[in-house]
C-alpha cells in the first residue's frame, strides 16, 4: 500500500506557482497527530476497490456520509479549468465538513494552524481527508494537473464556499472555541 499522508509548513506561494511544493528549508513536517488537533481527520483506503470497499462503506456509514459524487480535475475534463482553480485556491471555510477520497492522481489541501500559518498536505490515490466546519483552507493540483476525487456529504451536497474573512459565522466561532484545549 502507498506511504502515509504527508504534510508540512509551508513558504510563501505567493510569487510562485501554487502546484509546487512550497516546503520550508528546512522541511518543517506536520504529523497526522497534528492535524487531529486541528480536526482534520485522514483514512488510507484501497482506491482500486472504491465501489466495493467495505472499509470505505463503514467510514460512510459511521460518519453518516449519505451523498456521493466524482469529479476529474483536469483541463480536459472540467468546464472553465482555469477558474475553477483559482476559485478553488481563494482561503475560504464551509458550514459543514468537507470530505474528500482521492481516487487517482494528486492534490494539496491546504489548512491554517492555530497561529494562522499554512500547512500543506500531499494527497494521492487512496488518501481520504475530513477539513471541520470552519477551518480556512484551500485546495490545489501538484504539478501533475490532475486528480479524480469521490466528494462525499451528509446529507445534501452543500457547495458553498465562504471566503476569508468569514470569522462571524456560528462554525467559525465554534471552531475557533474547539482548538482551545488542543
Amino acid at each position: 500500500m502507498a506511504t502515509a499522508l504527508e504534510a508540512w509548513y509551508m513558504d510563501s506561494c505567493d510569487e510562485e506557482d501554487q502546484r509546487k511544493p512550497h516546503r520550508l528549508n528546512p522541511n518543517r513536517p506536520v504529523s497526522l497527530d497534528d492535524l487531529k488537533k486541528l480536526g482534520v481527520f485522514h483514512w488510507k483506503l484501497n482506491a482500486d476497490i472504491y465501489e466495493t470497499d467495505p472499509e470505505l462503506e463503514q467510514i460512510r456509514k459511521d460518519q453518516g456520509y449519505s451523498y456521493m459524487d466524482i469529479i476529474s480535475i483536469h483541463k480536459d475534463t472540467l468546464p472553465n479549468y482555469e477558474e475553477k482553480l483559482k476559485m478553488f485556491f481563494e482561503e475560504h471555510l464551509h458550514l459543514d465538513d468537507e470530505i474528500r477520497y482521492i481516487l487517482d492522481g494528486h492534490a494539496y489541501f491546504d489548512v491554517r494552524d492555530k497561529e494562522d500559518r499554512w500547512i500543506r498536505i500531499a494527497m494521492s490515490k487512496g488518501d481520504l481527508i475530513t477539513l471541520p466546519a470552519g477551518i480556512y483552507h484551500r485546495f490545489t493540483l501538484d504539478e501533475n494537473n490532475y486528480t479524480k476525487a469521490m466528494r462525499l456529504f451528509v446529507g445534501e451536497p452543500v457547495w458553498k464556499a465562504y471566503n476569508r474573512p468569514a470569522d462571524d459565522f456560528d462554525v467559525r466561532q465554534k471552531y475557533t472555541a474547539s482548538l482551545q484545549g488542543s
